[in-house]
């Protein structure tokens, strides 16, 4: 895990309902070892006081451009600054820097910050959904921002939708994986997937048994989308088939979401012809009721006989309309013997490469911000199960894919 001590974090809060929010962001942050200084802006300071970020920082949290401190206090703080992180962000923030704007003291920061800046977008879903926020979305991620979030759920005024800012955890681990990214080589990582094509499927399936009811798995998403986030970081195109959950990519990756396994199927078959690379990282339902009740089943009519089958093998469909040069790479979630069923698999399914993860305990795999994991493949050299963030893995993951790709022809 990429380790926080000593890294100077500027903590930028601007005004939203969230901001409660990185008041636990801001002690999370401290309690990982960071040295963190929170910048408020006017609005900000009316939901949550810099006294409170002082008081969990330990060090004094600024709200103007015109504290009389000697320094001139944005140039100060930007060289001063190893990452920052800007939670809640709001539509006009997130505007502010995609034109460059600097009208007070977390703007003006921020320009003249040139290191990783992570943003955490808070906003009502019409905001987020607005084409300018999109188009100013899309040129921070083209200039290297790092998005988490926003996510689906509880709204101001009683509304649901997207726009609700991802959890303090969740953006911490964001916090991680940009300075694990900022560390690494430009050369290897910048845009080696440039003009490639990749598809990623992630999150679980959910197999009606009745209007109300269904079965699935706890699978959260996170490292499917990880690793949708890491190609498009790297220059390629990303198609991710995404099942239900509360975890979405930035902006920039094409989104087919889909509910049942017949459907993920049916999206993978249609965006897997053409792909240079196809990621299968959804923990797909392996059975489905055989019918589906049309009515919820009541309680009182006594416990349901449920008649279960095979949803079908979608990694076998792949591999079978597999064309030449495709790389296609699955995922494993196991609680036994990981390796050799990891291996297992890789075999069976025809794979070039297998991420064997470990599930089933604290810690590890579905929902956790690590993944206990191996790398299997018969053709390069495998990485040995050890603990991973799934940035890291998702990384180490688009390294070995790329040295199996032929080398593109100039058409």
């Amino acid at each position: 895990m990429t380790d926080l001590r000593g890294r100077r974090v500027l903590l930028g809060v601007t005004g939203g309902i969230a901001a409660y929010k990185s008041a636990l962001l801001a002690r999370s942050l401290t309690n990982a070892g960071a040295e963190v200084t929170a910048v408020l802006t006017t609005s900000a300071a009316r939901f949550v006081g810099a006294e409170t970020f002082a008081g969990l920082t330990g060090r004094l949290a600024h709200t103007s451009l015109w504290e009389s401190s000697g320094d001139v206090v944005h140039v100060q703080l930007a060289h001063d600054t190893d990452i920052a992180v800007v939670a809640p962000a709001t539509a006009n923030m997130i505007a502010k820097l995609a034109y460059g704007l600097a009208d007070d003291l977390l703007s003006a920061t921020l320009l003249e910050f040139d290191g990783p800046l992570v943003l955490a977008p808070a906003m009502h879903s019409g905001m987020w959904a607005a084409q300018v926020t999109q188009t100013n979305v899309e040129t921070l991620a083209r200039r290297g921002a790092h998005f988490v979030g926003p996510v689906t759920g509880a709204l101001a005024h009683g509304d649901e939708g997207l726009g609700r800012m991802s959890e303090p955890d969740q953006i911490l681990e964001g916090v991680r994986a940009a300075i694990a990214a900022d560390g690494s080589s430009l050369e290897t990582r910048s845009d080696d997937l440039a003009g490639r094509r990749v598809v990623v499927s992630a999150g679980p399936t959910r197999e009606p048994i009745d209007p109300v009811r269904y079965l699935g798995n706890r699978s959260s998403g996170r490292m499917g989308v990880a690793v949708a986030s890491e190609a498009f970081a790297r220059g390629a195109r990303v198609t991710l088939v995404l099942g239900p959950g509360a975890v979405r990519p930035g902006p920039g990756i094409e989104v087919v979401d889909v509910e049942t396994a017949e459907q993920m199927r049916a999206a993978l078959l249609t965006h897997a012809d053409g792909a240079d690379v196809v990621v299968m990282a959804a923990a797909v339902a392996d059975f489905r009721p055989k019918v589906a009740a049309d009515r919820k089943l009541k309680k009182e009519q006594g416990v349901p006989e449920l008649v279960l089958e095979p949803t079908p093998d979608i990694l076998v469909e792949l591999r079978s309309r597999k064309s030449d040069g495709q790389v296609l790479v699955g995922f494993a979630a196991e609680t036994d013997d990981v390796v050799a069923a990891g291996r297992d698999k890789l075999a069976r399914k025809g794979l070039d490469l297998l991420v064997a993860n470990e599930v089933g305990r604290e810690g590890t795999g579905f929902g956790a911000d690590t993944n206990d994991a191996a790398i299997i493949s018969a053709a390069t050299q495998e990485a040995a199960l050890r603990t991973w963030t799934k940035a890291e893995l998702a990384r180490e993951l688009w390294d070995r894919i790329s040295t199996l790709l032929p080398t593109p022809t100039n058409g």
